[in-house]
């Protein structure tokens, strides 16, 4: 497959319509195009009216934007799902287990697979977390996968999202503003729901309440606030779930546990789904300049007072450099293959590659290792003169802060345009939860969408869009 022609997803080389898109394909040729744009405007007019928006860090003049939506279905067959979702599970539970064993023994270090640098000296590593066994042995409860395709059976892991993946509510309100304007091809399509994550993601949480829980699990969503890019995430899932949404001013630490101000006086958590970073989360024991954490919630969390969701400490699985291991990570917990290939990676801290990198500059994409949203990154074969060499500085300057990959030629699927259906270049966010009863996949996913014609980047903070993401019953 070359770069030119990218794998399409819904449309063959010859012309033909891949099954999983036939029936919707059928209908859209009898939609008059007039109607289709009318509908794409009610799309636009429900996310303002419903307050589905983000923020921009970094630009005043713009800060909360629309996230744009397009009104045709990334549609997953129920076959590729099967398989996607065995590859997810495995590496969700190799991800869990190499969290316990870097906060504990460290086998994985001694066995000589994983450098003890690459946690030592890893800005995201929590040396609190040492010895510490969260509730239930669960670390990450809530996952982001990202995955891009590049062929009819080639999927790979672009990225782990395992310290507080975002998106799921606009996967969510993307499916429920496509009931509400096209339930009719909903009726031609047998599409498995997404509805029910709030229900599952409140029964997953509740699973892993600490031993200091008595009765019911009290359930609570810690944001930083309304100036928060995902504040509106917060809140929906909150509402979605019936709990409260709370902020760091909310909550004290009352008797030994975390309570939260309510009318009736302080009342206790048993699971915090925090929204907060791990520096911001307690002033005694990280940053003593926060104010957006509770002061001894992590002195509790050790104690087995209260659950917090994703545990401290999880955002070194996050980490890009850590991303390069995931084959040797993945076998060494599993004992198995992996079932989904990383992308081929290079660590620019060794100086061999290095050196290749910055002889390759321009072909490929350089990544910071804690990097996110797709800031501080460089895709070579679309930057200009003056941007490869300002980036060839930062290498040159913090060769240990990047990592670069290969340019793939990501899969393509039709977004709508008044010119009609054109391929976009796409990647998929896979939700998981996690709990003492097992690992819960919900069936599709976030898609984020390029929408400028070439472009490779997808991030709705660099200009891409979402769609809704079908899988079907049955094939």
């Amino acid at each position: 497959m070359s770069e030119k022609t990218p794998f399409d997803e819904m449309t063959r080389l010859d012309g033909t319509i891949r099954d999983a898109y036939k029936a919707f394909e059928a209908w859209f040729s009898s939609e008059e195009p007039a109607h289709l744009r009318a509908k794409a405007r009610e799309a636009e007019a429900f996310f303002r009216l419903t307050g589905i928006t983000f923020n921009v860090y970094g630009q005043a003049e713009a800060a909360e934007r629309l996230i744009p939506f397009d009104i045709v279905p990334r549609i997953i067959a129920a076959r590729e799902w099967a398989k996607l979702s065995r590859g997810i599970e495995q590496r969700v539970s190799a991800l869990n287990a190499f969290l316990h064993d870097i906060h504990h023994r460290q086998e994985i270090v001694r066995s000589g697979r994983l450098p003890r640098e690459m946690i030592a000296k890893n800005d995201a590593y929590l040396s609190q977390m040492i010895g510490v066994d969260p509730p239930g042995g669960i670390y990450t409860h809530i996952v982001g996968i990202d995955l891009v395709r590049t062929g009819a059976d080639q999927f790979y892991v672009l990225e782990d999202n395992a310290r507080t993946p975002s998106g799921v509510s606009y996967m969510l309100e993307n499916r429920e503003t496509m009931l509400h304007m096209f339930p009719e091809i909903f009726a031609k399509n047998r599409v498995q729901r997404v509805s029910r994550y709030p229900e599952r993601l409140h029964a997953s949480l509740s699973a892993c309440a600490p031993p200091a829980c008595e009765g019911d699990p009290v359930v609570a969503v810690l944001t930083p606030g309304i100036h928060n890019s995902a504040y509106y995430e917060h809140s929906f899932l909150a509402d979605q779930m019936g709990v409260e949404l709370v902020e760091g001013h909310d909550l004290r630490v009352v008797n030994g546990r975390v309570a939260m101000r309510t009318t009736q006086g302080y009342k206790a958590i048993d699971v915090l789904y925090r929204r907060v970073d791990d520096d911001f989360l307690d002033p005694m024991n990280f940053r003593t300049d926060s104010y957006l954490g509770v002061p001894g919630i992590f002195d509790v969390y050790r104690a087995g007072g209260i659950t917090i969701a994703n545990a401290p400490g999880t955002g070194v699985a996050d980490d890009k450099a850590i991303y390069s291991y995931m084959p040797e990570i993945v076998e060494f917990y599993t004992g198995e293959k992996p079932l989904l290939e990383n992308v081929p990676t290079w660590r620019c801290s060794a100086p061999d590659s290095l050196a290749y990198v910055l002889d390759n500059l321009s072909e490929l994409v350089v990544k910071e290792v804690h990097g996110s949203g797709g800031y501080g990154m460089l895709i070579g074969p679309t930057a200009s003169k003056k941007e490869l060499r300002e980036f060839r500085r930062k290498l040159e300057a913090r060769p240990g802060n990047y990592i670069a990959q290969p340019t793939l030629a990501l899969s393509t699927a039709p977004i709508f345009t008044r010119a009609g259906l054109s391929p976009r270049h796409l990647d998929l966010r896979p939700f998981v939860l996690v709990s003492p009863n097992g690992i819960e996949i919900t069936p599709g996913g976030l898609t984020r969408v390029a929408l400028k014609k070439g472009s490779l980047v997808v991030n709705s903070s660099q200009g891409g869009g979402t769609k809704d993401t079908w899988v079907l019953e049955d094939d």
